[in-house]
């Protein structure tokens, strides 16, 4: 398949680990305080003015299982003054001059969720809650709210950087079919007016945004780095060439008349930076994918075999005759990094500001995240493509010394509601071969089959079960993640373990469906593994003579093959 030599530098590794080197501020007070959401906050602190100001669609809760947190914290304690605009009210720009002008940039969120999903069920029917907001109130963000804060901020400062991110922001980086509307839309870069998206998780991506603004560099300085996309400016578009269309088969360039695609590649130039060596590959154009839903299809696969960071290429894609390029994704970060970014002081309360319950605080409050990642590659979730299909775990120090945190707290009970990540069972799991995951392009390390190379060993994850309900202070700790069912299956040890101390009246599973080709369409194990499971389960609580049930949930409506 040729692919496209551009004059678009990525750089590798701009610092060797920077995540890792964080060191929290120290302060005076023993409790840490939240980040400001007010200016008067913000002179608490010193500050008169700040360097990154946040707008996100949630409610500001300081807890590390909420990407505002995260993000703001390790801006934090690399030095950055960074403030949070919560919820704001997008009919007037107004919100977004609550810390005057920020020196950097504005960092936009929709919030942890996509805002369309806050807002509707699968139905298309509005919800009567957003878990997100104080009282579980609804309309405290606007639907597609990226496009609507992004547009607020340039509307406010002109001039200031605007960088997009969060999970609707990332997954609508490139032309995207858009299930509210029925239609496929174009990048969520052209219609925001984002001068970057962020797509990823983001912390390093974000460090690094401010690094390099900080040190002087424009934001067009910023399209060498890993994990961004971007749309070409006026005088830097492409021209246009119609001959190039999709080929079906292995090609994504088709030769048209006499001059061969390689050679109309050759031709262009895409950007006047100075030249690498870095390979990115040519999708199909937005109006190509809007006429046609094998080509669509066709370039969503392409995306998808372009995910690993070891040897994902970037990816352009025309919307008329504008360019929008997207970088490849970060590399995984390391564990001395995860273990920096959890040990940050958050509050892990909402900010004292609201007096209403946050239903998504009550929920997790109590909670442990010990990884990110999944390497199911299910083809109907995001998390493989927003969190990448590499493990990221935590260490097992990590994780205790967060939960002998929490006991210190006056308001914890001694019961931590789930120790877990996207899925509870892959802690620590990874390729046995670093030099074959380097390569493969492989969407799924567990279907059709589990790879023989993938490591499934459950050891390290029962043994920090068993040390975390052995902390002082701990009088339960609940696993309420997903379970992986076929990974479990491989672990009689953590079956027995999970059965015996860490299921309250029900287990979480995920068959999604019964029927064996729709299973196999969305990279799920086949309907007899759920049945092979829940017996697996229901004998060993039986021994236990415990009453318990396991929830399936299923993607909604009646779907079968044919």
């Amino acid at each position: 398949m040729p692919s496209l030599k551009l004059n678009l530098p990525i750089i590798e590794h701009p610092d060797a680990d920077p995540l890792a080197a964080l060191r929290p501020p120290t302060e005076p007070s023993r409790r840490p305080r939240p980040l400001p959401m007010t200016m008067a906050e913000a002179r608490e602190r010193g500050w008169n003015e700040l360097d990154v100001v946040f707008v996100t669609g949630d409610a500001y809760i300081d807890h590390p299982s909420f990407a505002m947190a995260i993000l703001g914290r390790v801006l934090e304690a690399a030095g950055f003054r960074v403030g949070i605009v919560s919820q704001p009210d997008w009919h007037s720009c107004d919100a977004w001059r609550t810390f005057g002008k920020p020196r950097l940039f504005f960092a936009i969120s929709a919030g942890n969720m996509d805002s369309m999903i806050n807002h509707y069920t699968a139905n298309r029917k509005v919800r009567n809650d957003d878990a997100y907001s104080p009282g579980g109130r609804i309309g405290l963000r606007p639907d597609r709210a990226t496009l609507a804060y992004c547009q607020r901020a340039r509307e406010a400062y002109s001039g200031v950087p605007v960088i997009a991110g969060s999970v609707e922001a990332s997954l609508r980086r490139l032309a995207h079919y858009d299930y509210w509307s029925d239609k496929v839309r174009r990048s969520i870069l052209l219609d925001a007016k984002a001068d970057l998206v962020a797509f990823g998780m983001g912390e390093e991506t974000i460090l690094e945004i401010a690094r390099r603004l900080d040190a002087g560099q424009t934001v067009r300085d910023l399209r060498d780095m890993r994990g961004v996309a971007y749309v070409l400016g006026a005088k830097e578009s492409v021209e246009r060439i119609d001959d190039w269309s999709l080929a079906i088969g292995n090609r994504l360039l088709q030769e048209k008349g006499n001059q061969s695609a390689e050679a109309a590649v050759s031709s262009i130039t895409i950007s006047q930076q100075p030249i690498t060596n870095h390979q990115f590959l040519l999708l199909p154009s937005y109006e190509a994918v809007v006429a046609d839903k094998p080509t669509f299809a066709e370039a969503t696969k392409l995306i998808h075999n372009e995910t690993n960071p070891f040897n994902a290429r970037g990816l352009i894609q025309f919307h008329d005759k504008q360019a929008v390029i997207c970088n490849p994704p970060c590399f995984p970060i390391s564990q001395a990094a995860m273990d920096a970014i959890y040990a940050l002081p958050y509050t892990r309360r909402p900010h004292p500001s609201y007096k209403e319950k946050i239903p998504a605080f009550e929920m997790i409050k109590d909670s442990v995240t010990i990884m990110r990642g999944c390497f199911g590659g299910c083809t109907f979730c995001s998390i493989t493509t927003h969190q990448g299909r590499i493990i990221q775990s935590r260490s097992h120090d990590s994780v205790i010394g967060e939960i002998e945190t929490m006991t210190r707290d006056p308001q914890f009970k001694g019961v931590i509601s789930d120790i877990g990540g996207p899925t509870a069972n892959m802690y620590e799991m990874r390729c046995s071969r670093p030099e074959v995951e380097a390569k493969c392009r492989r969407q799924s390390c567990v279907h059709p089959t589990i790879c023989k190379l993938l490591g499934t060993d459950h050891g390290p994850l029962v043994k920090l079960m068993k040390d975390a309900r052995e902390v002082p202070g701990i009088k339960k700790v609940f696993v309420a993640s997903g379970i992986r069912m076929d990974l479990a299956r491989r672990s009689p040890e953590y079956m027995r373990e999970l059965v015996r101390h860490h299921v309250g009246g029900h287990l979480k599973v995920a068959p999604e469906h019964s029927d064996t080709g729709v299973l196999n369409l969305m990279r799920k194990p086949a309907s007899d593994d759920f049945d092979k499971f829940a017996d697996v389960f229901g004998r060993r609580r039986a021994k236990r003579s415990t009453s318990s049930r396991t929830t399936s949930p299923a993607i909604p409506a009646a779907t079968y093959t044919r």
